[in-house]
């Protein structure tokens, strides 16, 4: 029986799955690489944002990446048991705390400079059809934060 009811509960008829498929598809293509540095993919991306800002409000922190701090937590213990992150708590107002980076988190930039590339190469996207898309998934990103 064909009902067109049902036809938005098909699989090919899902935004969300080929965002699905294909992000979980390109995290595992990371994975060999920040196995190397010791990072899950999580890891790597909060480790990104402690590169550029050094140190973070973990609220800021958890707001840049889209996480809750449930997940984000969790992620913190990791990165501070491999010595990469610290959290100290600001002395002006004692509820906000702050991911800082540390040596050894600065220490591990310059090998995790070449997996952008790495994971690039794996990656069959010509550059413009990859720039259209990143463009389309941070205004999609900006609207949804924005809700």
């Amino acid at each position: 029986m064909n009902n067109k009811k049902y036809d938005k509960l098909k699989l090919e008829s899902q935004l969300c799955f080929p965002l699905y498929a294909v992000s979980k598809e390109v995290v595992r293509r990371y994975k060999p690489f920040l196995d190397e540095i010791n990072l899950t993919y999580t890891q790597y991306i909060t480790m990104m944002v402690l590169w550029e800002e050094r140190e973070i409000r973990v609220k800021d922190l958890g707001a840049k990446l889209f996480l809750d701090s449930g997940t984000l937590t969790p992620v913190l213990n990791g990165l501070e048991k491999r010595g990469y992150a610290a959290r100290r708590r600001s002395e002006s107002d004692h509820r906000d705390v702050y991911a800082v980076l540390t040596e050894e988190g600065q220490a591990i930039r310059d090998k995790a400079a070449e997996i952008p590339d790495k994971v690039g190469s794996c990656i069959p996207l010509e550059p413009e059809k990859a720039l259209q898309l990143y463009t389309i998934l941070r205004e999609m990103m900006e609207d949804l934060k924005n809700d």
